[in-house]
């Protein structure tokens, strides 16, 4: 071997050493978490806003506030901080690890009239803002109210103290100060100079990596008793319900089985003469094909998928903490219900395949475009208003284009996928009777049996099994408390399913034994009737609870609460169609039918 044979992998193992050093040295930062001493520590600018409204957010830079001589880009590292509006801009603040400052001049700008209005304008509407120093999020007010005279004085901060902890080569704690108030004058000619300074204040502390943000996760509110008591309350309303349920049932279908045995065992002539009423009267109708059946079959498909992400989600959430990355929540639910698209367009097809349908091609954009589409119409109503407000939370339109190629090229596919292996494997209509050619008439009822009735009746005890933690979940996703509690989300969202199945059962053996058989339908409304309490609810959490004004919060509000709950109609719909149908299915296999 010669020696330039044996130079060459030398030569390319020392490269790929110093390009692996390159890669650490370049990592070293906010990305990994860790730094060197006296290297560059970035504070992001994020968005500004009044305090009472959450979302309406605007660039930092909207305001005209000055940016230090430090030039740093920063672009959108995942799809959900695009579609969160996240938008960071460098500070330009000269801050190095374990290096305090004193009193360094940010930057010096001159306000004219228009900029001091803006100014005066975000002081009095409480405005602030959020930035970012090594991921920890840090918030404070761009000015104050000194109203102790008739004409209240509006006060701009000009300078930042920024305190930060440190453990070894480890940011930990990250906290902001301002101070040195500015008074903002309410008629000026001539022009206001105004310099921005800040500190740096740097302090050791043994506190681990692992906790630092612990000090974010209001813990009396969400560990409350009162939360625990509400969960408790939930939990014995299930065992009580479950059981009165299997206790009633049991013994109602106990008689008429015994009932119906007699009246088999009668002539025809007596038979006639009975008094015959109740459930089996209605078995060559009660498999009959519901009306929309591809419309139906979308929803229940859609429900399932919307099932097994929530629970998949709650899940790894629990597991790792993905509220310590920005919009990680979002990022991984977008790629989990485009992943989870075959399971919509398996059970769509399966379930259109059981009652012979026939126009599958229907069934199938439907049911690819049923989520999407609802998302899209409200997203796009949102986002034009955000655009008109010049709002931060407008989305980019090459974000729409990602979103739009997801659909595309992962969920369209897959759910086409899903629906020819749901219509290929699932078998040939299989129901214990026989569908009559004519319908039977649906005679007249009581008020209580009619299918309104039942319909609104059939949320409120679901509802009310879950009515403590709608202002749990409200708090904090139209609220600034970060929720991390997922165990408990996780339990409500399996009372809530386990007492959504118990009312179906209760509300469809009443609507069959009214001798109505359009139990399809009834069931899966009634299941999702819960839906419709919740979005009251929102409308009193957002007159009582929540400060919220203004057009912008209003839409942004209600237009994804209803999206929301669109989306708990969907899949509690969907629970209680399916225990429904499996209910049907037992009573009537283990019934003698003519």
């Amino acid at each position: 071997m010669s020696f330039d044979s044996m130079r060459c992998p030398r030569i390319a193992l020392v490269a790929l050493l110093v390009i692996l050093c390159w890669i650490q040295a370049a990592w070293a930062d906010e990305h990994s978490h860790r730094y060197r001493d006296s290297e560059e520590v970035v504070v992001w600018m994020n968005t500004v806003g009044p305090y009472a409204n959450s979302q309406e957010t605007y660039e930092y830079t909207q305001l005209p506030f000055c940016l230090g001589s430090k030039d740093v880009e920063h672009y959108h590292e995942t799809l959900g901080e695009a579609l969160l509006g996240v938008e960071l801009i460098g500070l330009g603040a000269d801050i190095k690890f374990a290096q305090d400052r004193q009193n360094t001049t940010l930057c010096s700008t001159i306000l004219h009239s228009k900029e001091i209005n803006l100014f005066r304008y975000s002081v009095r509407n409480n405005y602030w803002y959020q930035m970012f120093i090594d991921d920890l999020p840090i918030w404070d007010y761009v000015g104050h109210i000194d109203d102790q005279k008739p004409t209240p004085d509006l006060y701009l901060y000009t300078h930042k103290t920024f305190q930060l902890s440190y453990n070894g080569d480890q940011i930990i704690h990250a906290e902001v100060a301002s101070s040195n108030p500015v008074l903002l004058p309410s008629h000026l000619d001539g022009t206001l100079s105004i310099d921005f300074t800040y500190s740096v204040e740097w302090t050791e502390t043994s506190d681990p990596y692992s906790t630092r943000f612990s000090r974010y996760l209001d813990s009396d509110f969400f560990e409350h008793k009162i939360h625990w008591f509400s969960i408790f309350n939930s939990f014995m309303m299930v065992i009580f319900l479950a059981g009165l349920v299997i206790l009633i049932l049991m013994r109602t279908l106990k008689h008429d089985y015994s009932r119906y045995n007699i009246e088999d065992n009668l002539l025809d002539l007596d038979r006639d003469l009975g008094d015959e009423y109740g459930w089996k009267q209605v078995h060559g109708d009660v498999f009959r094909r519901p009306a929309h059946l591809s419309i139906l079959s979308a929803l229940v498909g859609t429900g399932i998928q919307m099932g097994c992400l929530i629970l998949v989600l709650l899940t790894y959430a629990i597991v790792g903490d993905l509220y310590t990355e920005r919009a990680t929540l979002l990022t991984v639910g977008i790629f989990l219900y485009a992943l989870t698209a075959l399971i919509s367009g398996f059970f769509s097809g399966s379930y259109f395949a059981k009652y012979g349908g026939k126009n599958w091609t229907l069934t199938m954009l439907v049911t690819a475009g049923l989520w999407p589409g609802s998302v899209g119409i409200v997203s796009f109503l949102v986002n034009f208003v955000s655009i008109s407000y010049s709002s931060s939370k407008a989305i980019p339109f090459t974000t729409m284009l990602a979103i739009t190629a997801i659909w595309c090229f992962i969920v369209f596919p897959l759910t086409l996928l899903g629906a020819i292996m749901g219509r290929n494997w699932s078998s040939e209509p299989n129901f214990p009777c026989r569908v009559n050619p004519i319908p039977r008439p649906i005679p007249e009822k009581p008020w209580y049996a009619e299918p309104s009735f039942i319909i609104m009746a059939s949320g409120i005890l679901p509802f009310g099994s879950i009515f403590i933690e709608m202002y749990f979940i409200f708090s904090s996703f139209w609220g600034y408390k970060i929720y991390y509690v997922y165990g408990f989300m996780l339990g409500v969202f399996v009372i809530l399913g386990i007492v959504t199945a118990c009312v179906a059962v209760v509300s469809t053996y009443l609507f069959l034994n009214s001798e109505d058989h359009r139990w399809h339908w009834t069931s899966f409304f009634a299941g999702g009737s819960t839906a419709f309490y919740i979005f009251l609810y929102s409308i009193y959490y957002f007159q009582v609870k929540s400060k919220m004004y203004g057009a912008f919060q209003i839409i942004w509000y209600f237009g994804y609460t209803g999206l929301a709950c669109f989306g708990m109609f969907v899949l509690l719909g969907t629970i209680g169609h399916l225990v429904a149908e499996r209910f049907i299915r037992r009573i009537y296999t283990n019934v003698k039918i003519d």
